[in-house]
């Protein structure tokens, strides 16, 4: 059973994430062409405990059917990437989302992390959000400014990816200049 319905754009729908998306979620953390591991340990099923961080907010994105988002029962879900908001109850929430690479560049990511944002402001009294892209990955940072992130600093080689130490851009977004798009 899909895990419950936390918000539904015109095409994906966040579920909470549940112990039966596992398998899916470590399909991220072994593929490169999904998400480095970037210093984050591979973990086993039996490592992957969804209750062990309370300071991260985890989104499976999902297309349920083929009628759109938010099918009743779920039976059609096709899951799609997640999107984690970390540090929500201690600082400015920082984001991370990813997704596979069969739906890159079709606008899915945007409707995410969008919702999330919405998700942020609503649920927790913070000024910003933020969230990094390296520098390198003009996807990722162009789906940021779509949405209004600004740059506002950038961590110089601040790891080694693709043979190379890359730098990481790091975003942020203001309450006040969200418009909830």
């Amino acid at each position: 059973m899909p895990g419950a319905r936390i918000a539904v754009g015109d095409r994906v729908t966040l579920r909470t994430v549940e112990t039966e998306d596992v398998p899916f979620l470590q399909r991220a953390g072994a593929n490169p062409e999904i998400r480095y591991p970037l210093g984050n340990p591979l973990r086993t099923r039996a490592d992957f405990d969804l209750d062990e961080d309370d300071d991260t907010d985890r989104f499976l994105v999902c297309l349920d059917d083929e009628s759109g988002p938010g099918g009743a029962d779920g039976d059609d879900l096709r899951r799609i990437g997640e999107v984690t908001a970390d540090n929500v109850g201690y600082r400015r929430p920082e984001l991370g989302y990813w997704l596979v690479p069969e739906v890159h560049r079709q606008g899915y990511g945007r409707e995410a992390v969008g919702l999330v944002v919405d998700h942020c402001f609503r649920s927790y009294d913070r000024p910003a959000v933020g969230a990094g892209a390296f520098e390198h990955n003009d996807a990722s940072r162009a789906l940021l400014e779509s949405l209004g992130f600004v740059e506002e600093g950038r961590r110089r080689q601040f790891m080694f990816v693709d043979g190379a130490y890359r730098d990481m851009v790091q975003y942020g977004l203001l309450r006040s200049e969200w418009n909830g798009e």
